[in-house]
């Protein structure tokens, strides 16, 4: 049985979640448990309750209680459904690129490197990747382009921020990943030798004198690779190109000396990913 709360007023507390908080605030929430996020979108949701993340409350438009929504709010076990006129949600930022649904959702607890690379093949790293737009379009190309996990240092955008998510188009929800422990962002060499330990090859994507190509057949024959990929602006940080046993750079024309680095992600794990 569905639980329907209509809201009238914006300033109503059962919206701080999805108008008034914080990505921060979010994510320490319910500390010192663990705290929350908010998918947006009908297939956004849907991919989130098929990956097992437990739904706390939804807000939507009134037309998809009996509509879009109608098999996501019976799957989420009578939690609250906030729904309102379309004057006091079109209040809420960026409503609109929503599709009309939100869900508020708990925070899961992540899982060790090892626990994520056990049955891996190929595995991307973000080193320091701090725009949310560039984590979630490197999820969606990690999932679309056979990678196994990805595994972020401590610097990068949460891939559970909203614009994240919403740019993965949910993939987040579909890819195995972790954070690193805290010593990589003072002293990478310490991870990229846990990743060695795992059995994998590690692969620097940076434009070096003794870079290799992309499609380097001695660098495709590995049987793991981990393809490291680097901050905005600055790349890899120099300790890291020197401790990896491979640095790959994508051949480019026009004077061109390097890509953005959702859009390198995508070239790398297309042909790594093979």
């Amino acid at each position: 049985m569905s639980n329907i709360i209509e809201i009238t007023d914006f300033l109503a507390p059962e919206l701080d979640v999805y108008a008034r908080l914080s990505e921060n605030q979010l994510l320490h929430l319910h500390e010192p448990e663990r705290g929350i996020f908010i998918a947006e979108s009908p297939k956004v949701v849907e991919r989130a309750l098929d990956a097992g993340f437990i739904p706390i409350s939804m807000l939507m438009e009134k037309k998809h209680i009996t509509g879009e929504a109608t098999h996501l709010i019976n799957r989420c076990n009578n939690i609250p459904v906030y729904t309102a006129e379309p004057s006091v949600l079109t209040q809420l930022t960026g409503f609109q690129l929503t599709r009309g649904v939100l869900c508020a959702m708990y925070r899961p607890n992540l899982p060790t490197v090892t626990e994520v690379c056990k049955h891996a093949r190929r595995i991307a790293i973000l080193e320091n990747v701090m725009n949310p737009t560039n984590i979630g379009a490197i999820f969606r190309s990690a999932a679309a382009l056979n990678m196994d996990a990805v595994l972020l240092t401590p610097a990068c955008s949460n891939p559970l921020y909203r614009r994240s998510i919403r740019v993965s188009m949910g993939t987040v929800f579909q890819i195995p990943w972790t954070y690193l422990g805290d010593e990589y962002a003072d002293c990478p060499s310490t991870s990229i030798a846990q990743l060695k330990e795992l059995g994998f090859k590690t692969v620097s994507m940076a434009l070096t004198e003794d870079s290799v190509s992309i499609d380097d057949p001695t660098l495709m024959a590995e049987e793991k690779l981990a393809i490291i990929l680097g901050t905005e602006g600055d790349g890899l940080a120099a300790s890291t190109i020197a401790d990896s046993d491979y640095t790959v750079c994508i051949p480019m024309s026009h004077g061109v000396d390097s890509l953005n680095v959702a859009a390198a992600s995508a070239i790398a794990f297309w042909q790594l990913g093979k």
